[in-house]
């Protein structure tokens, strides 16, 4: 997932050298299902970084029961650690949204590695969204902190048919966000993750 977070983070000192595209600053490491301990590079990017362990095991002991064969997109992938964790535990596919091409053919690569079923769309989460839509049973949405991203991303995976009558999302959001959500969605767990808060919803029959 992408754990990219508002463009007003510290930028790098004045001469400090800005690193390769190409160039890896750690390891995702997945931490349940078949690809348990495998390791995959992650790319170095400002914001950019793994959910935490703690975070993505609490997420998918909530889900245990509800990823076998499950169809889940991943929007804002980054990393792509949930969608990709998803898929280890048993998910059929997996959808990455992903705008920045470096870090697309990194998650590219990683699919590639460990022979799995995902697909990377290079491209604007909204303007995925607003395409041709496959219902999805999970979705993982973090968008960017404190940009207002958060809502119009939620409406959208609603509007445009992109959520099975029963649904599961995790939203990840800034602490002090209350999110717009659609009104058919109910809180089912909550957890604080950084300096965000990661809330996972069931959707319920439209009223």
């Amino acid at each position: 997932m992408n754990r990219r977070r508002s463009s007003s983070a510290k930028r790098p000192a004045r001469g400090t050298r800005r690193a390769s595209p190409s160039r890896t600053n750690g390891r995702l490491r997945l931490i349940g299902g078949d690809y348990r301990r495998r390791q995959l590079p992650v790319l170095e990017r400002p914001g950019l970084r793994p959910t935490p362990d703690r975070i993505r095991e609490t997420l998918f002991n909530w889900l245990a029961f509800e990823l076998a064969g499950a169809q889940v997109l991943d929007l804002y992938a980054g990393t792509g650690a949930l969608g990709l964790e998803a898929l280890s535990r048993g998910a059929a596919q997996a959808l990455f949204v992903e705008t920045d091409s470096d870090v697309a053919a990194s998650l590219s690569t990683n699919i590639a590695t460990l022979n799995t079923n995902g697909h990377v769309h290079r491209q604007a989460a909204m303007a995925f969204l607003a395409g041709p839509a496959t219902p999805c049973d999970i979705v993982f949405l973090d968008p960017p902190f404190r940009q207002g991203h958060a809502a119009d991303a939620c409406q959208a995976l609603e509007e445009h048919g992109w959520l099975n009558e029963a649904a599961w999302i995790y939203l990840e959001i800034e602490h002090e966000c209350e999110p717009r959500v659609p009104a058919n969605w109910q809180l089912h767990r909550e957890v604080r993750a950084g300096d965000g808060i990661g809330r996972l919803y069931r959707r319920q029959r439209a009223a």
